[in-house]
C-alpha cells in the first residue's frame, strides 16, 4: 500500500462503525454525539468525511449540528451522525 493510500485508508472499517453506533443509540436513526466514537477530533473527521466522500455510503449517513463538541466533516461542522437502517444492506 502506498503512503498515500494508507493516508486515505478508513481507520475503522464501516461495519465496526455501524456496530459501535448501534450501541450508543441502540436503534438506526437516533442521533449520536461523534464525539462517543472514542477517537480525536483529526481522526473522527477524517473517518467520517471519508465515507461521506463515498456515494454507497453517505446516502446513509445524516450528520448534524447541535449542541457538543463540533467535527469537520468535509468542512462542514457537525457535532452528531444518525445512520439508516439501510447501511446493513451494503455491509
Amino acid at each position: 500500500m502506498s503512503a498515500e493510500a494508507a493516508s486515505r485508508a478508513p481507520i475503522m472499517p464501516l461495519r465496526d462503525l455501524v456496530r459501535l453506533y448501534l450501541s450508543h443509540a441502540g436503534n438506526f436513526g437516533r442521533p449520536v454525539a461523534l464525539s462517543a466514537f472514542g477517537l480525536t477530533n483529526a481522526e473522527t473527521g477524517r473517518l467520517f468525511s471519508g465515507y461521506d466522500e463515498d456515494y454507497h455510503i453517505s446516502r446513509f449517513l445524516q450528520f448534524a449540528e447541535a449542541a457538543g463538541e463540533k467535527f469537520s466533516i468535509n468542512g462542514i461542522p457537525a457535532t452528531h451522525v444518525s445512520l439508516d437502517a439501510e447501511i446493513e444492506s451494503i455491509l
